[in-house]
């Protein structure tokens, strides 16, 4: 009876590999590459093959989502989102949230903010959302304030105060990382600061507080949200066994949404 059990749950799993749905999802390079292969690990057996498909910057994701070259993406934080629909007409929605990987200041320089000299230059995102992100972090950490009303995407023409006098290079954020030796100082995305070598945990300087709006969310084309394959992702991605991965892997560097 065991033997035939056996090969019963031998066949249904082949039954169910033959009728796997494949999907394409596009992520960013570090965390979000990283996961998504632990989720098409939980997804397989489930009858959803995910094939990953690394981009190297913030815009192309969604446009690849926009064209159809991908089924759906894993990259961006709300904030980022609704901006590229707004400028860029692209007719996408939300469909979950995953984790948030709060921005950390870091330097070659310094091993303090306290320690910025006077016009000292600081290297931040040149995209209006992780810009506007970068600068509110500045604020909650004191060097600056900004206009009121100003919400998540300030820019550097918002700033009222800079005690300091920082200058601003405003640079892609891929960059970032590499461009450290050239600047006192840089805002940089955790998935950007893991790929190359930054542990945010001890080589940041300062970080984003944890409570922020940034929530990083899976994305798909308008009219897909209901598709089956929509609803076997995101139980792959809030397994408790991801969650596991991503607690032991990055030590609260990234923290999950659910």
């Amino acid at each position: 009876m065991l033997r035939l059990t056996t090969l019963v749950s031998a066949l249904a799993l082949t039954a169910a590999a033959s009728m796997a749905e494949e999907i394409k999802v596009g992520v960013s390079p570090g965390e979000h590459a990283e996961i998504m292969e632990e989720v098409a690990k939980i997804a397989a057996p489930k009858g959803l093959e995910i094939d990953v498909v690394e981009f190297s910057d913030y815009v192309v994701p969604n446009q690849a989502l926009a064209d159809g070259d991908i089924e759906a993406n894993s990259f961006q934080h709300q904030p980022y989102l609704d901006n590229q629909m707004k400028d860029r007409g692209f007719d996408l929605v939300t469909v979950g949230t995953t984790i948030t990987t709060p921005m950390g200041v870091y330097s070659d320089k310094i091993t303090s903010l306290d320690d910025l000299p006077e016009g000292g230059s600081m290297g931040i995102p040149n995209d209006p959302t992780n810009g506007g992100r970068a600068l509110l972090v500045l604020q909650d950490l004191g060097l600056l304030k900004l206009a009121d009303g100003t919400g998540l995407t300030p820019t550097v023409l918002d700033i009222t105060e800079n005690p300091k006098d920082i200058r601003f290079q405003e640079l892609d954020a891929a960059q970032l990382p590499r461009s450290l030796a050239d600047l006192d100082a840089a805002l940089i995305n955790t998935n950007y600061a893991l790929a190359s070598g930054l542990n945010p945990k001890t080589d940041a300087i300062a970080m984003e507080k944890a409570d922020n709006p940034y929530v990083n969310v899976i994305v798909v084309q308008q009219g897909k949200q209901d598709e089956a394959w929509v609803k076997l992702l995101i139980e792959a991605y809030h397994s408790p066994e991801v969650k596991g991965f991503i607690e032991e892997k990055y030590q609260g560097s990234v923290l999950t949404s659910w």
